[in-house]
């Protein structure tokens, strides 16, 4: 939001309803009871609970991503999964947003958490109200085989994981662009083309495909034109006609070598 403009940006409707400028808007977080002897609520009447609080004006209904009852913690949050919580009331509210505050990023993979967070956007025309942690409770981990002290940096990369998968085509780059030495070729990855008629293309998908051409004709241009003298370790993408950003993964030493080692695997059984 520009400092000089006190307006929120327009999202989807759950935001715009919430965020509006000078417009208090208030919301209740789930389970909506008290329980004050018990670490886990009884969800008694939980959807009567909710919609009561839709028909009553309250802006939105919060809830928790709290994969176990930590002891240590006192709180078991509203016992189901959020996801399947978030399309169970989507299904049976119709104005009132569905946040989560927060989904724990680094015990997800971001694939999911992407593909499950536009599925309730879209299920609930637009009343998902997205929030992400990087999670406090360190006995979470170990149950997940997760490290703790490395969430940090699982968070941010999961982040870009999920914006790069907004994209209409992401890609991936290639890192052994890195590790060339001076006299080494350049490395620079070429999609040629989507839906080519290849013979992979013919027969998944029962199509004969684009002209093949087109992917013959942009791999010559890459070896020959001087646009990619200076591309080394860039990613082009021959459907827009551009160099694209990499997928974060490009940049994953840990991804890349595990690529890099199955090929290296592959290559000795097939020679």
């Amino acid at each position: 939001m520009h400092a000089a403009d006190p307006r929120f940006r327009t999202l989807n409707p759950a935001y715009n309803r919430v965020f509006r400028p000078g417009v208090l808007s208030l919301g209740l977080v789930v389970p909506i009871e008290r329980y004050p002897a018990s670490r886990a609520p009884t969800m008694h009447a939980h959807l009567e609970r909710v919609q009561l609080a839709e028909a009553l004006g309250f802006s939105s209904i919060w809830l928790r991503d709290v994969p176990f009852d930590v002891p240590a913690f006192g709180d078991a949050g509203q016992l189901y999964d959020p996801w399947v919580y978030l399309g169970f009331l989507a299904a049976k509210t119709q104005r009132i947003a569905l946040g989560v505050s927060s989904i724990i990023l680094p015990l997800r993979h971001p694939a999911h958490v992407a593909k499950a967070a536009a599925s309730v956007d879209q299920l609930s025309s637009g009343r998902l109200l997205l929030g992400i942690a990087s999670g406090d409770r360190p006995s979470e981990y170990p149950a997940m085989n997760l490290s703790y002290s490395d969430r940090g940096q699982r968070f941010r990369d999961s982040y870009a994981y999920i914006r790069a998968v907004g994209q209409s085509r992401p890609s991936f780059a290639n890192a052994l662009a890195s590790e060339r030495g001076p006299d080494a070729p350049l490395f620079v990855s070429v999609n040629p083309g989507s839906m080519l008629g290849s013979k992979m293309v013919k027969d998944a998908f029962g199509v004969p495909g684009r002209d093949i051409q087109i992917g013959a004709q942009i791999l010559a241009q890459a070896a020959t034109d001087s646009s990619f003298a200076s591309a080394n370790g860039l990613y082009f993408d021959n459907d827009s006609g551009r160099f694209a950003p990499p997928h974060p993964q490009a940049h994953d030493p840990d991804v890349a070598g595990m690529i890099v080692t199955w090929m290296e695997s592959w290559l000795k059984r097939a020679l």
